[in-house]
């Protein structure tokens, strides 16, 4: 595991720490991850039913930043009045961001109709609270610029980006960073790695996704947002940057978005 000191601090700006995966040694893996020179970490919500443990678990920690919303993929499980909810809870709970929501056409039979609904019915919250977005886009970034670009929002992160570098020019007019993670450290994802190199440093951001997608050294393994040091040393590696540099980027850039 990479170890880092003399102050470098990272932010993983996507890390699902509170799903079950992690319940028989999440304190444990925060430790590690803090070991590794991870100071903070975004947690973005999936479901209505996750909310209340998660706002109990960020407020717990106060390097836990609480993200409030409903994952596209898991349309079967919101109910209609879950939006609703959402602009309540948010009032409340105060948290630094929306997400996690979206669109997904990369898995055929998700609604495409419904997703889009949930997606506008959830920016309106955003707008209104004024918070940024956290954003899950497969396959349909397009469709999401299109979207984002009917509201007024304050920017956020599109997670995990994947599409060409036109649209990440276009997410960047609009005010998001884009988010970076285990898939940069492959060498055989040649075209996220050059645009991670093309894309101006300012518009970068640095993401696990634990527990899902792995960095390449922990492949099949469930993620953590200890194995962050080495999506950083990747993408430093790409750019000629010393990993001093990227890191205090990239946290500054999580800063600057979260208002935080």
């Amino acid at each position: 595991m990479a170890r880092y000191t003399g102050g470098m601090r990272l932010f993983d700006t996507h890390c699902h720490i509170d799903v079950d995966a992690f319940d028989a040694d999440r304190d444990q893996v925060l430790d590690d991850a803090r070991a590794a020179g991870v100071s903070d970490l975004l947690i973005p919500a999936i479901r209505r039913a996750t909310w209340p443990a998660l706002i109990e678990l960020c407020a717990r920690d106060p390097q836990l930043h609480l993200a409030l919303g409903l994952h596209p993929v898991f349309l079967d499980r919101h109910a209609d009045q879950d939006t609703a909810v959402l602009a309540s809870t948010v009032a409340v709970a105060r948290p630094v961001a929306i997400g996690e929501i979206g669109l997904d056409w990369f898995v055929d039979d998700l609604d495409r109709t419904r997703q889009q609904q949930l997606l506008e019915h959830q920016l309106e919250v955003a707008q209104d609270c004024q918070l940024p977005v956290v954003l899950h886009v497969r396959k349909a970034h397009d469709a999401m610029l299109a979207t984002l670009k009917r509201y007024r929002l304050v920017g956020g992160f599109c997670h995990a980006f994947s599409g060409s570098l036109q649209q990440a020019t276009h997410y960047l007019d609009l005010g998001f960073c884009l988010g970076f993670g285990g898939m940069l450290t492959f060498e055989r994802s040649r075209r996220l790695r050059r645009l991670a190199a093309e894309l101006p440093l300012e518009a970068l951001v640095l993401e696990t996704d634990a527990p899902d997608m792995s960095v390449a050294s922990h492949h099949h393994e469930r993620n953590s947002p200890a194995y962050l040091p080495e999506i950083l040393e990747a993408l430093a590696r790409l750019r000629g940057l010393a990993a001093s540099e990227v890191a205090a980027a990239t946290t500054a850039n999580a800063h600057r978005i979260l208002g935080i």
